[in-house]
């Protein structure tokens, strides 16, 4: 039997502050997400920093080389993608005739199993770009402010980038002097934990995405798509956004098969080519290349994609689990707070069997977790 008494004030407090906190992301998420975003990059680049303070090399200096670095690796990305693109523009007349083809076969398919007749779903059509063409110059209006938005975002994630990694220390110190004495070394614990946490995620993530790009560049090849390598990359940064992104690529990837006038082998072979390595991705190059550094249950990581997407969108898709990987390390640390870490950590001696196989085939390294 239960003899504690919960304390209804004390209840309505800790529900009043989860409001407090889940308002002011929500309120504040232009301001949060480009600091949450280059906080986890800054953590991803301490160590590069080190490598070149200790080759003489000021923190200042080090820092811009860190950035600079960041904007090489994007810069690589982005033209590896355009050169991709220019082929696949060369085609945008045949592809636009296919889709065209692909429309008109599906008018008719309703026309004979609905009953709506070509001519009145072409009325129905007209009447719908008719009445979407008024507010053209809204919209274009709108995305000139969401392109703006974002390359404001991107430079203010690289100035606190570099600020981040330029006052690290004093930053620390910050943190540790606001605690008290008795628990400095356990908030200098936190730190350091955290720290490693989000470098071997993002590090292994990176390694993960580069992989994915060869295996699904291999794959797609092989299935005789056009431009693989454009799909493969695609499908590889798309790998940023945990199960919604891979489902993502590959959909894409379908619907350019389609329109270029690939048969239902090709799309069978594509559909292939995804379950094999999501198979791969899943029992070996997870387990090995990012690891179990974010110990987090499969449900509170579906939980935090949910939660972050209604209040950052996109961009909390992708900091979700980092993010939830941080709170844990705090739960585990804060002994109030112990069985909260242990209800969103993930069970021990719960691994499918073939993934304790993979993981014994490449020896003693790959059975630490």
């Amino acid at each position: 039997m239960f003899t504690a008494t919960p304390s209804l004030s004390k209840s309505i407090s800790i529900l009043f502050f989860a409001f407090l906190v889940i308002s002011g992301m929500y309120f504040g998420r232009e301001f949060l997400i480009p600091i949450a975003i280059a906080s986890l990059l800054a953590m991803l680049f301490v160590p590069l920093s080190r490598w070149f303070e200790l080759r003489g090399i000021g923190r200042t200096l080090a820092s811009l080389l860190c950035v600079l670095t960041l904007l090489a690796g994007i810069a690589g990305v982005i033209t590896l993608l355009s050169w991709q693109a220019s082929d696949i523009s060369n085609d945008l007349s045949q592809i636009g005739e296919r889709l065209s083809q692909i429309g008109n076969d599906l008018r008719q398919f309703i026309a004979r199993n609905v009953g709506i007749s070509a001519e009145k779903q072409k009325e129905w059509m007209d009447k719908q770009s008719v009445a979407g063409s008024g507010p053209s110059m809204g919209t274009a209006g709108t995305i000139l402010s969401s392109a703006m938005s974002i390359l404001v975002d991107c430079i203010l994630v690289l100035v606190y980038l570099f600020l981040f990694i330029c006052s690290r220390a004093h930053l620390k110190k910050f943190v540790l002097t606001i605690v008290p004495s008795s628990e400095a070394k356990e908030a200098d614990q936190i730190i350091n934990d955290a720290g490693k946490m989000a470098q071997r995620y993002i590090s292994g993530m990176s390694m993960m995405i580069v992989m994915l790009w060869i295996l699904y560049g291999i794959g797609f090849s092989i299935a005789g798509v056009e431009n693989a390598l454009f799909f493969a990359v695609l499908c590889g940064i798309l790998e940023i956004i945990p199960f919604i992104g891979n489902i993502t690529g590959t959909a894409l990837t379908i619907l350019m098969v389609i329109s270029q006038g690939g048969d239902n082998s090709m799309i069978l072979a594509v559909l292939g080519t995804y379950a094999i390595i999501q198979f791969m991705q899943t029992y070996i190059l997870e387990p090995l290349v990012v690891g179990s550094e974010v110990n987090i249950s499969p449900l509170f990581t579906i939980l935090a994609l949910v939660f972050f997407e209604l209040v950052w969108s996109i961009p909390g898709m992708i900091l979700a689990i980092p993010m939830l990987g941080i709170v844990k390390i705090l739960c585990d640390h804060i002994k109030p707070l112990k069985p909260y870490g242990l209800l969103i950590g993930r069970e021990k001696n719960r691994d499918p069997r073939i993934f304790m196989a993979v993981k014994s085939w490449f020896g003693p390294a790959a059975k630490k977790k």
